[in-house]
């Protein structure tokens, strides 16, 4: 059995293996993954099954680092080779379709539902990933840029707002606060993008929350854009204003809140500068 390096062409060919059976995961059609490696392992390099399982495993890291989808049944695995990046690189490049679609029928018809949406703790110490672990996705997720990729993802965005909004009127309806319930308004939809926050909601007490939602396929440390206004009203509005971040969208949402000052919880970094003429 080879052990050596996987040349880019058997990592085309397992990205592409991976790809197949991760589009039958999402939309729930059954496949077999050992039939998958039973067809793959001819065409590669007298590579052993164990081998095979492995390298889907560490595709499963990559898409994370990508914040993207990850067939559940593959647990990450780490310390991969960049070549295996490029590989994903190179079959995202060919298939643009696959980040520009749309977000999931089941998460289209939860919208309607207005269900609540399990909300947890912010990523802390306590839940870190090992630090080779998180370097290894922070340096794809900055490489490929994921978070200005979410943030061109207008359906995706769009979708993430309007599954708040249902959140926050049910909430509040539990609450047995009807009242507030019909009075949140979808601002960003209503009024532009300009306010510094999408959603405008309630307390169950009735005071105000101004809610920032920044969604993502990905996991719950995917990076994300913030503009100078939202940071600016996040400022000034501290006890009202709030960033929702929600994740892992397009399976099974979840959600966790920041508040202000958000660089308490996160580094924000600086990735564009104006311009003037001297």
């Amino acid at each position: 059995m080879s052990n050596g390096p996987w040349t880019d062409e058997e990592n085309d060919l397992i990205v592409a293996d991976y790809f197949a059976m991760l589009a039958d995961d999402i939309s729930g059609r059954p496949y077999k993954k050992a039939e998958h490696r039973r067809t793959l392992r001819p065409l590669l390099n007298d590579r052993s099954e164990g081998s095979v399982e492995f390298k889907h495993q560490n595709i499963s890291a990559v898409l994370k680092g990508l914040g993207e989808d990850w067939i559940p049944g593959y647990k990450p695995a780490f310390n991969f080779q960049m070549t295996l990046v490029d590989a994903v690189a190179r079959w995202l490049a060919l298939n643009p379709a696959w980040l520009g679609r749309q977000p999931g029928p089941q998460t289209a018809a939860s919208l309607r539902e207005a269900a609540q949406i399990w909300i947890g703790p912010p990523p802390t110490l306590s839940n870190q990933p090992p630090p080779q672990e998180l370097d290894q996705m922070l340096h794809i997720a900055r490489k490929f840029d994921v978070a200005g990729r979410d943030e061109r993802n207008r359906a995706l965005g769009r979708a993430g707002e309007e599954r708040v909004l249902a959140h926050e009127r049910a909430a509040l309806r539990t609450a047995g606060r009807d009242d507030l319930a019909r009075k949140v308004r979808w601002v960003s939809e209503e009024d532009g993008d300009g306010a510094g926050y999408d959603i405008a909601s309630f307390a169950p007490d009735g005071r105000p929350r101004l809610i920032e939602v920044k969604t993502t396929n990905g996991w719950e440390r995917t990076p994300f854009h913030i503009t100078r206004n939202e940071l600016a009203v996040a400022d000034e509005r501290r006890s009202e204003w709030r960033l929702f971040r929600l994740w892992n969208f397009s399976r099974e949402p979840k959600a966790f809140e920041l508040h202000p000052p958000l660089d308490a919880h996160v580094s924000l970094t600086a990735t564009t500068f104006q311009a003037s003429f001297h």
